[in-house]
C-alpha cells in the first residue's frame, strides 16, 4: 500500500515549530544533520555532525536557530524519497532523527497496556487463551487502576491483597510499584525513520505496534525535545517469558523514530507533552482496518519521573538518550479467526499522528525483509572523518 509522505500529512501543524532530523546524502556515502526551513531542509552538519552534539551544546534552541549550512533541496523530494519501494538511490532521503543516544523504552506505563502484559504473561504466548484470561484479571484489579499512583500507599495494598490471592505479576510489580520498567529498545543508529520498512519477525503470529511519544535526553538530565515512536512488539515472544524481552522488542527495524525531533520552546514544552493526544491507524492489504488512541494525560508515571528513572547517577549516558513514554494502545480487535486478537500482515502500512508532532508513517515488512541495518557507530566515525566533520 502506498505511504502519504507529503509535508502536509507528515509535518507538525504548527509551522513555526522547531524541527531537526537527519538525512542520507549518497553523494556523501553518509549522514547528514538537518534543520526543517519551511519547504526547505538546511544541512547543519559543519556546526553539529551529529545530533548527539546538537543536544549537548548549552542551548540546543539558540543553537539549531542560529546554525548556519548548505540548502539540500525540497523537503517533499526528500520525503518522497524516504519510502523503500519508491526511492531513488541517488537522491537524498529521511532517517531516524537520533544517532549516538541510546534507544531506550519504559514499559507499562499505562493501565490498560498493563493489563495486556498481565494477560500475556499468563497466555504463554496462545493468543487464543487471551480473552478468557483478560476476563479473569479485570475482576482480579477492577478497571479503575489507572487513577493508583505507582508506590503509593494504595498501590502498595493493593499489591498485599493480589499476592495473598495469587494473582501477582512482574508486570504488575512495574505497573503500581515504585521502580518504572526500563529497558533498551535499540541500539544507537538502528532505529528506522518515517517512511521506512518496520519489521516484525516472521516467527512471531500474535504481534502489535505501540504508538508513543519519544523524549529527546541530554547526558546531563535535561529534557530537550520530543518525537513519535513506534515500539513494535512481538506479543507471543514476551508472553512466553519476561526473559525473551530483547528478542520481543529489538529487532531488524523494529524501533521506528520520527519524523522530526520538535525542541521544547515558547508553547511547546513538556507539560505540553503530558496532554499530547496520539491516533494510530493500521491499513492492511487485506482491507482490514484498526483504529487506536493513547492519550497522554492518562499514563501512570509523569515523563519528568521516567526520564529521571533512565538517566540519572547510578544510569549514565555520555551521548544521551532516546526514551520511548509507554502506551496506552493495546489492540484487541480480532483478525481473522475469532479470539485471536490482533497481529500484522505484511503489507500492514502503520500511522501514529499527533498534531503537534506529525506522522509517523511506516509499512510492515518481516525483519529478514527490511533493509539490513549495516551503518553502525564505527562507519559513520569515519564517515565524518572522511568528510572533514571531526
Amino acid at each position: 500500500m502506498p505511504l502519504d509522505l507529503s509535508p502536509r500529512a507528515i509535518l507538525p501543524e504548527d509551522p513555526a515549530a522547531l524541527l531537526v532530523g537527519r538525512v542520507w546524502r549518497p553523494e556523501l556515502c553518509g549522514p547528514s544533520v538537518v534543520r526543517v526551513d519551511g519547504a526547505q531542509l538546511t544541512d547543519i552538519s559543519g556546526s553539529f555532525p551529529t545530533v548527539r552534539d546538537l543536544c549537548e551544546s548549552t542551548d540546543p534552541v539558540h543553537a539549531l536557530r542560529e546554525a548556519t549550512g548548505e540548502n539540500i533541496g525540497a523537503l517533499d523530494a526528500v520525503l518522497s524519497n524516504s519510502d523503500p519501494l519508491r526511492r531513488d538511490p541517488t537522491r537524498p532521503w529521511l532517517l531516524a532523527p537520533v544517532d549516538l543516544q541510546a534507544v531506550k523504552a519504559a514499559g507499562v506505563t499505562f493501565a490498560n497496556s498493563m493489563l495486556e502484559r498481565v494477560i500475556e504473561e499468563r497466555a504463554r504466548g496462545d493468543a487464543r487463551a487471551a480473552e478468557a484470561i483478560r476476563a479473569q484479571v479485570q475482576a482480579l484489579v477492577g478497571d479503575d487502576l489507572g487513577r493508583l499512583q505507582p508506590g503509593s500507599q494504595a498501590a502498595m495494598a493493593l499489591k498485599q491483597t493480589l499476592i495473598e490471592a495469587g494473582a501477582w505479576s512482574q508486570y504488575l510489580e512495574v505497573g503500581i510499584g515504585p521502580d518504572a520498567e526500563i529497558f533498551t529498545k535499540a541500539q544507537p543508529l538502528a532505529s528506522v525513520g518515517a517512511g521506512h520498512d518496520i519489521g516484525v519477525h516472521p516467527a512471531s503470529d500474535w504481534n502489535n505496534p505501540e504508538p508513543e511519544v519519544v523524549l529527546m535526553i541530554a547526558s546531563d538530565g535535561r529534557i530537550l525535545g520530543a518525537t513519535l515512536g513506534n515500539d513494535v512488539n512481538l506479543r507471543d515472544v514476551e508472553g512466553r517469558s519476561a526473559l525473551l524481552l530483547g528478542k520481543a522488542k529489538d529487532n531488524n527495524a523494529a524501533a521506528a523514530i520520527g519524523p522530526f525531533v520538535r525542541l521544547f520552546e515558547h508553547n511547546f514544552d513538556l507539560a505540553a507533552v503530558e496532554h499530547l493526544s496520539l491516533t494510530l491507524t493500521v491499513h492492511g492489504e487485506d482491507g482490514f482496518t484498526l483504529e487506536g488512541h493513547s492519550q497522554m494525560r492518562e499514563i501512570s508515571r509523569s515523563p519528568a519521573d521516567l526520564a529521571g528513572q533512565a538517566c540519572n547517577a547510578h544510569h549514565p549516558y555520555p551521548d544521551g538518550l532516546v526514551l520511548f513514554l509507554g502506551t496506552l494502545f493495546a489492540p484487541t480487535q480480532d483478525r481473522g479467526e475469532p479470539g485471536r486478537g490482533f497481529t500484522h500482515a505484511a503489507g500492514d502500512v502503520v500511522r501514529i499522528h499527533c498534531p503537534e508532532l506529525g506522522t509517523l508513517a511506516n509499512r510492515v515488512q518481516a525483519t529478514d525483509a527490511c533493509e539490513p541495518w549495516t551503518f553502525g557507530a564505527a562507519a559513520l566515525m569515519r564517515n565524518l572523518a572522511q568528510r572533514g566533520l571531526i
